[in-house]
Protein backbone atom coordinates (compact mmCIF):
# COMPACT_ATOMS: atom_id res chain seq x y z
CA UNK A 1 0.00 0.00 0.00
CA UNK A 2 1.03 3.78 -0.99
CA UNK A 3 1.30 5.93 2.04
CA UNK A 4 0.55 9.67 1.71
CA UNK A 5 3.48 10.95 3.99
CA UNK A 6 2.26 14.41 3.81
CA UNK A 7 -1.68 14.41 4.37
CA UNK A 8 -3.99 16.09 6.45
CA UNK A 9 -3.87 12.38 8.72
CA UNK A 10 -0.47 12.91 8.60
CA UNK A 11 -0.49 16.27 10.45
CA UNK A 12 -3.15 15.42 12.88
CA UNK A 13 -1.58 11.86 13.69
CA UNK A 14 1.97 14.57 14.07
CA UNK A 15 0.07 16.58 16.08
CA UNK A 16 -1.79 14.15 18.33
CA UNK A 17 1.47 12.06 18.76
CA UNK A 18 3.75 15.06 20.05
CA UNK A 19 1.36 16.28 22.34
CA UNK A 20 1.56 12.16 23.55
CA UNK A 21 5.41 12.13 23.40
CA UNK A 22 5.54 14.99 25.44
CA UNK A 23 2.97 13.62 28.26
CA UNK A 24 5.14 10.18 28.24
CA UNK A 25 8.52 12.43 28.52
CA UNK A 26 7.28 12.95 32.03
CA UNK A 27 7.75 9.08 32.97
CA UNK A 28 11.70 8.63 32.80
CA UNK A 29 13.73 7.04 34.82
CA UNK A 30 17.37 8.09 35.69
CA UNK A 31 19.93 6.12 34.64
CA UNK A 32 21.64 7.34 37.82
CA UNK A 33 25.64 6.60 37.01
CA UNK A 34 25.53 9.62 34.08
CA UNK A 35 24.35 13.09 34.41
CA UNK A 36 21.03 14.01 32.65
CA UNK A 37 20.19 10.37 31.36
CA UNK A 38 16.72 8.66 31.42
CA UNK A 39 15.47 6.03 30.13
CA UNK A 40 13.03 7.36 27.80
CA UNK A 41 9.34 5.74 27.52
CA UNK A 42 8.68 8.42 24.49
CA UNK A 43 10.42 6.95 22.16
CA UNK A 44 8.30 3.41 22.51
CA UNK A 45 5.18 5.75 21.08
CA UNK A 46 7.11 7.51 18.68
CA UNK A 47 8.15 4.48 17.05
CA UNK A 48 4.55 3.13 16.87
CA UNK A 49 3.45 6.63 14.93
CA UNK A 50 6.26 6.60 13.04
CA UNK A 51 5.51 3.01 11.48
CA UNK A 52 2.12 3.69 11.22
CA UNK A 53 2.22 7.27 9.65
CA UNK A 54 5.35 7.24 8.08
CA UNK A 55 8.84 9.69 8.42
CA UNK A 56 6.90 12.85 7.89
CA UNK A 57 4.58 12.23 10.80
CA UNK A 58 7.55 10.72 12.64
CA UNK A 59 10.09 13.55 12.35
CA UNK A 60 7.36 16.13 13.23
CA UNK A 61 6.62 13.88 16.41
CA UNK A 62 10.50 13.84 17.60
CA UNK A 63 10.68 17.27 16.36
CA UNK A 64 7.57 19.05 18.16
CA UNK A 65 7.42 16.66 21.03
CA UNK A 66 11.15 16.92 21.85
CA UNK A 67 11.04 20.67 21.53
CA UNK A 68 7.96 21.24 23.42
CA UNK A 69 8.62 18.53 26.26
CA UNK A 70 12.31 20.29 26.91
CA UNK A 71 10.49 23.91 26.98
CA UNK A 72 8.18 22.49 29.58
CA UNK A 73 10.05 20.35 31.83
CA UNK A 74 13.60 22.06 31.77
CA UNK A 75 12.27 25.92 30.51
CA UNK A 76 15.19 25.48 27.32
CA UNK A 77 15.36 23.31 24.53
CA UNK A 78 18.56 21.53 23.87
CA UNK A 79 19.13 21.20 20.11
CA UNK A 80 20.87 18.65 19.75
CA UNK A 81 19.19 15.94 21.33
CA UNK A 82 16.02 17.27 19.62
CA UNK A 83 17.42 17.31 16.55
CA UNK A 84 18.24 13.57 16.74
CA UNK A 85 14.93 12.65 18.21
CA UNK A 86 13.49 14.20 14.64
CA UNK A 87 16.11 11.65 12.74
CA UNK A 88 15.11 9.15 14.59
CA UNK A 89 11.32 9.55 14.35
CA UNK A 90 11.99 9.98 10.59
CA UNK A 91 14.48 6.75 10.75
CA UNK A 92 11.74 4.16 12.76
CA UNK A 93 9.23 6.07 9.73
CA UNK A 94 11.41 4.78 6.63
CA UNK A 95 10.41 1.42 8.08
CA UNK A 96 7.18 1.42 7.37
CA UNK A 97 7.73 1.11 3.73
CA UNK A 98 8.90 -2.04 4.29
CA UNK A 99 6.38 -3.13 6.57
CA UNK A 100 2.35 -3.96 6.08
CA UNK A 101 1.60 -2.45 9.81
CA UNK A 102 -1.96 -1.37 8.42
CA UNK A 103 -2.75 -4.94 6.57
CA UNK A 104 -2.33 -6.41 10.19
CA UNK A 105 0.93 -7.95 9.69
CA UNK A 106 3.71 -7.87 11.59
CA UNK A 107 5.75 -11.35 11.96
CA UNK A 108 9.00 -12.30 12.65
CA UNK A 109 10.47 -10.93 9.74
CA UNK A 110 9.01 -7.47 9.89
CA UNK A 111 10.29 -7.41 13.30
CA UNK A 112 13.87 -7.76 12.40
CA UNK A 113 13.21 -5.07 9.36
CA UNK A 114 12.06 -2.58 12.00
CA UNK A 115 14.57 -3.63 14.91
CA UNK A 116 17.14 -3.24 11.95
CA UNK A 117 16.15 0.62 11.21
CA UNK A 118 15.67 1.61 14.53
CA UNK A 119 19.14 0.13 15.52
CA UNK A 120 21.04 1.69 13.01
CA UNK A 121 18.87 5.03 13.26
CA UNK A 122 19.53 5.19 17.13
CA UNK A 123 23.02 4.27 16.62
CA UNK A 124 24.01 6.61 14.23
CA UNK A 125 21.74 9.41 16.56
CA UNK A 126 22.88 8.96 19.70
CA UNK A 127 26.28 7.83 19.11
CA UNK A 128 27.38 10.39 16.50
CA UNK A 129 24.97 13.01 15.66
CA UNK A 130 24.08 14.01 19.81
CA UNK A 131 27.61 14.31 20.60
CA UNK A 132 28.58 16.21 17.54
CA UNK A 133 26.42 18.46 18.07
CA UNK A 134 26.47 18.61 21.67
CA UNK A 135 29.98 20.04 21.06
CA UNK A 136 29.59 22.26 18.26
CA UNK A 137 26.38 23.60 19.65
CA UNK A 138 26.85 23.83 23.31
CA UNK A 139 30.68 23.45 23.56
CA UNK A 140 30.30 20.11 26.12
CA UNK A 141 33.43 18.05 26.24
CA UNK A 142 33.24 15.52 24.59
CA UNK A 143 34.04 12.76 26.87
CA UNK A 144 30.67 13.79 29.11
CA UNK A 145 28.34 13.37 25.81
CA UNK A 146 30.00 10.43 24.05
CA UNK A 147 29.05 8.58 27.26
CA UNK A 148 25.55 10.54 27.52
CA UNK A 149 25.28 9.47 23.75
CA UNK A 150 25.89 6.03 24.58
CA UNK A 151 24.06 5.55 27.17
CA UNK A 152 20.73 7.00 26.14
CA UNK A 153 21.42 5.11 22.89
CA UNK A 154 21.76 1.98 24.22
CA UNK A 155 18.56 2.22 26.69
CA UNK A 156 16.75 3.75 23.67
CA UNK A 157 17.50 0.69 21.17
CA UNK A 158 16.72 -1.69 23.92
CA UNK A 159 13.60 0.15 25.31
CA UNK A 160 12.22 0.56 21.92
CA UNK A 161 13.25 -3.09 20.79
CA UNK A 162 11.35 -4.66 23.49
CA UNK A 163 8.20 -2.39 24.48
CA UNK A 164 8.47 -0.21 20.87
CA UNK A 165 8.12 -3.56 19.02
CA UNK A 166 5.38 -5.40 21.46
CA UNK A 167 3.32 -2.09 21.05
CA UNK A 168 3.74 -1.83 17.24
CA UNK A 169 2.43 -6.03 17.53
CA UNK A 170 -0.30 -5.08 19.67
CA UNK A 171 -1.83 -2.31 17.32
CA UNK A 172 -1.12 -4.82 14.43
CA UNK A 173 -3.31 -7.56 16.29
CA UNK A 174 -6.31 -4.66 15.76
CA UNK A 175 -6.12 -4.58 12.14
CA UNK A 176 -7.87 -6.51 10.15
CA UNK A 177 -5.91 -9.15 8.22
CA UNK A 178 -5.77 -8.61 4.18
CA UNK A 179 -7.99 -11.61 2.80
CA UNK A 180 -9.24 -12.43 6.15
CA UNK A 181 -12.94 -11.34 5.15
CA UNK A 182 -14.54 -13.85 2.84
CA UNK A 183 -17.58 -12.79 0.97
CA UNK A 184 -20.72 -14.84 1.47
CA UNK A 185 -22.41 -16.46 -0.99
Amino acid sequence: MKKDWLSIRTIVAAGIGAAIFIILRYISIPVGFVPNTTVQLSYIFLALIAVVYGPVAGGLVGLIGHSLGDALQYGSVWWSWVVVSAIVGIGFGLASHFLKISDGEFGWKSIAVFNLFQVVTQAIGWFLIAPILDISIYGEPANKVFVQGFTAGILDIVTVGIFGTLLIWIYTQTRTKVGSLKKEA
